[in-house]
């Protein structure tokens, strides 16, 4: 019988640490047999005690390589002139990339079958059987990046009194039936390399920078960060009703913080482009890659519908007390502004959504909105609907002129009328 070292076939004198390797390789690739005992050139020496050598091939296999194999590999012995050799049966296996748990998901740890060699697997080739193993989901497939450690996340969990350990990264999904992290762990991770990109412009376009910032680490670190980054340009101007002093942001705060969460969690994160956030001096704009989850349209999400990309990340967000329900961050923004002129924009392309927040005190600032406006629009906040004559004896003006205020109020969207002529009252829109 001759032996000759091919695309499933590998021939080893005695056993070696490589053995791991080609077995890596035919569990990735279609399979083989490694026979120990047979020299390259296909001479046959044999092996002394193969029960010793089996149980040591197990046990350095079993202990050096994930996923486990074990069920995709069997050892065998055979007498051939006279000489006993061991013959290792390995099957593909169902959980590609297997991998060197020393080496990790990289090129150094994943091997393939390329011929009669076994050679380290590209990151693209990886990447290819995560996907093919794991599915499209990006948060359940395995991180390519093992080494990763959760000390911002811990802190996070922590100050919310929500328990962290090794019990909760499996039902949280942070690590996979076999203990290897998913990429979820690795968005929760300071290790994550997924950024958000903060910019300060002046004016109303990008011609001139006054600020910048780069956002990195774990998702929960950057929630913080960048709210708090943002909050500084969140001015508060102050106006007086009597000797009453009232503060008015620049933008309401509970819009600004679930167009940041909507940005972080609903974002596609196979794509290596940063989340984008311009801050201008009449509005801020929000920029996610990713466009909207397949089956679910524009209107629906005006309506709260939710379908989440990234559920588990999601879910961990909804125990953090961060979001207080699916589909609530879009009507809420919607709410913040419910009185105002102008309203939030929301602008979806195939691969990205952009949410746009006005600036609430830029109208005032520039006249665009008058004091006279504004108190109408803060009297129907306090009563629901008013009449033409509330808003006389409000403003203490004529008829005509309050009839003229409340058409204009109508014409730029911030109230709806209700009721024929006679009995008309106005509302928030």
């Amino acid at each position: 019988m001759r032996f000759i070292e091919g695309l499933n076939l590998e021939l080893k004198r005695q056993v070696v640490d490589d053995i791991r390797k080609t077995v890596i390789a035919f569990a990735n690739t279609d399979g083989g047999i490694v026979y120990v005992g047979i020299e390259d050139s296909g001479e046959i020496v044999g092996i002394e005690n193969t029960d010793n050598e089996i149980l040591k091939l197990s046990n350095m296999i079993r202990d050096s390589v994930k996923p486990d194999i074990a069920l995709f590999t069997s050892y065998e012995t055979e007498e051939l002139e006279n000489k006993r050799i061991i013959k290792i049966i390995v099957q593909r296996g169902t959980e590609s990339p297997y991998y060197l748990i020393g080496k990790g998901l990289r090129p150094e740890g994943v091997f393939v079958r390329q011929g009669a060699s076994t050679v380290p697997a590209s990151e693209s080739a990886i990447r290819k059987m995560i996907k093919e193993t794991d599915g499209d989901s990006y948060e359940d497939m395995r991180s390519l990046n093992q080494e990763i450690t959760f000390e911002a996340a811990q802190r996070e969990f922590s100050s919310r009194k929500v328990p962290f350990g090794m019990a909760q990264y499996k039902t949280l999904k942070l690590v996979n039936a076999d203990g290897i992290y998913t990429n979820l762990a690795y968005l929760l991770s300071d290790q994550c390399v997924h950024t958000v990109k903060a910019a300060v412009f002046e004016g109303t376009d990008k011609s001139v920078f006054k600020d910048r910032r780069e956002f990195n680490g774990s998702l929960l670190q950057q929630l913080n960060e960048v709210y708090e980054y943002i909050s500084k340009y969140n001015r508060t101007r102050a106006e007086f009703e009597g000797l009453h002093r009232i503060d008015k942001r620049d933008y309401p705060e509970d819009a600004l913080r679930e167009a940041l969460l909507n940005s972080l969690v609903h974002r596609d994160y196979s794509y290596s482009a940063s989340t984008l956030i311009s801050i201008f001096d009449d509005r801020i704009e929000f920029i996610s890659v990713g466009g909207l989850v397949r089956g679910i349209s524009a209107d629906d999400i005006m309506l709260g519908v939710s379908i989440t990309r990234n559920e588990n990340l999601a879910h961990i967000f909804y125990r953090l007390t961060l979001i207080e329900a699916y589909g609530t961050g879009i009507p809420k923004i919607l709410k913040s502004y419910q009185s105002f002129p102008l309203q939030p924009k929301f602008e979806i392309s195939e691969n990205a959504f952009k949410i746009t927040l006005p600036n609430k005190n830029i109208l005032q600032e520039r006249g665009l909105l008058s004091e006279q406006e504004q108190a109408v629009i803060g009297l129907v906040e306090n009563k629901t609907e008013v009449t033409r004559k509330d808003v006389e004896e409000l403003l203490k003006v004529s008829q005509t002129m309050s009839g003229r205020i409340l058409k204009k109020l109508v014409e730029q969207g911030a109230l709806i009328p209700v009721g024929n002529s006679k009995n008309r009252k106005y509302m928030l829109k």
